[in-house]
């Protein structure tokens, strides 16, 4: 069983919330969101709003903080081989409940099918709120450009 070892990123300015399934080897290794160098996340969401990508810890926070995303994944822990989400088995969700209390989230997104088929699974009934499915940002997700995404993406800033 594998620990889900990021805190979420929130603070009470938040008004999206966007979750991915579990962090991957190399983001559980840098010990942030997204941490593997082809995962277009940091690209498209710098591009959405006109913004340098942001490189550091530090710059990806204040990123989000200062563009009211708040930014976890759906599973606090799982059993899960590498970081292929097909591998996923024994789901404990996180509770993200606390970023809900804490910040006035308008609309909840989800970044991939696995992320909304465990959403729907385990937090959709408790907090009574959908969350839109977007296309994964991974590069697994290949048949996916980058420009695609971004387009697909923009629905955040709505």
């Amino acid at each position: 069983m594998v620990k889900h070892p990021i805190e979420p990123v929130y603070d009470k300015r938040s008004r999206i919330l966007i979750l991915g399934s579990f962090p991957s080897v190399k983001s559980r290794e840098k010990m942030f969101f997204y941490g593997h160098t082809q995962n277009r996340f940091w690209r498209v969401v710098s591009a959405l709003f006109n913004a340098p990508c942001p490189e550091t810890v530090e710059e990806k926070s204040s990123f989000l903080l200062e563009h009211g995303i708040a930014l976890w994944d759906v599973i606090g822990a799982c059993d899960i081989e590498g970081s292929a989400d097909s591998t996923i088995k024994n789901v404990v969700p996180n509770d993200i409940g606390m970023i809900l209390k804490c910040s006035d989230i308008e609309n909840i997104f989800v970044n991939g099918k696995t992320a909304k088929r465990y959403y729907d699974r385990f937090l959709k009934d408790s907090i009574k709120r959908d969350a839109v499915c977007l296309p994964s940002t991974s590069p697994a997700n290949a048949a996916w450009t980058l420009e695609k995404l971004i387009t697909a993406w923009s629905v955040i800033k709505l």
